[in-house]
């Protein structure tokens, strides 16, 4: 049956080049390849998880400003529905900048995220109120926190099942935490109260979350449930891009956690991410 997957966060456009190198101090070069699509973690997962064959939602902060008219086509594209929290907003929303390196397909990334652009609950469209009795699954990554805060509690009433998007620590998410059932985190997501990876998943699971993983790159995805502690292989892979790997396994952890225990959905997800990794940019593997 077709899954409805709630996805709240961060909307931004994305250039992206390929090229040997990022540019140096005063440097110009000329990129070997080019493409352009809306992104952001909560993004680049909902459309993964509608390329997976299920309904995707995106609830993010997006505006009436020209540039929106690109992130809107690429999304209608894969079938991305989406709720704006700020329909009427004129500036710009956040571009990204990136450079992809030929050689190892390492990414740097220059951008503004959603700091400046925080909407309140109140702005949450009625419709997705409405609508969020037939959802089957939320992801928040955390960059609009207020608003994840609001969706996530609903969520968490209704027995709806909640996937943060641990990227990195993000103000007030104390509050957030503890209304997630599964935590998947980066290698670079520390609390103010860790300073070091091994206590990150004492920390989530002391505030009552029972499916923690962290991931790092090429190396093994740690996991920690009520019961096992244990580590899972990721697929290698002849790289040729890295950028947006993680969210389009939070999007695809999504998908499979619908049908499997969290450990095979993570390892499943795990090989989709890998091989986006094969595909220059974040939606040619779609189509690779």
């Amino acid at each position: 049956m077709l899954k409805h997957g709630l996805f709240v966060g961060l909307i931004t456009l994305d250039t992206i080049y390929l090229a040997p190198s990022p540019p140096t101090h005063n440097q110009k070069m000329v990129a070997t390849d080019f493409t352009v699509a809306a992104g952001g973690p909560a993004t680049n997962a909902a459309v993964t998880f509608g390329h997976l064959g299920n309904k995707a939602t995106l609830l993010g902060a997006l505006g009436c400003h020209p540039i929106t008219s690109l992130i809107r086509a690429d999304l209608q594209v894969y079938g991305t529905e989406i709720d704006d929290l700020t329909p009427d907003r004129s500036e710009s929303p956040p571009v990204s900048s990136i450079v992809v390196t030929e050689a190892t397909g390492d990414r740097a990334v220059i951008s503004i995220n959603a700091s400046r652009n925080q909407p309140a609950p109140a702005q949450i469209p009625a419709k997705v109120w409405s609508q969020l009795k037939y959802v089957d699954i939320v992801l928040v990554d955390g960059h609009q926190m207020p608003v994840s805060i609001a969706i996530a509690r609903r969520a968490k009433a209704m027995g709806i099942p909640v996937v943060l998007d641990g990227g990195s620590w993000k103000p007030n998410l104390e509050e957030l935490l503890p209304l997630v059932d599964y935590a998947i985190c980066s290698s670079n997501f520390y609390s103010p109260h860790c300073d070091r990876g091994d206590r990150v998943f004492t920390y989530l699971a002391n505030l009552g979350i029972l499916h923690i993983a962290v991931t790092n790159g090429a190396k093994p995805i740690q996991y920690r449930t009520h019961d096992r502690v244990g580590e899972i292989a990721v697929p290698q892979v002849k790289t040729v891009d890295t950028l947006g790997a993680g969210d389009i396994l939070h999007g695809a952890f999504c998908d499979h956690i619908m049908r499997l225990d969290f450990v095979n959905a993570l390892s499943a997800a795990a090989s989709v991410a890998a091989s986006s990794c094969q595909f220059f940019g974040t939606r040619r593997w779609t189509i690779g």
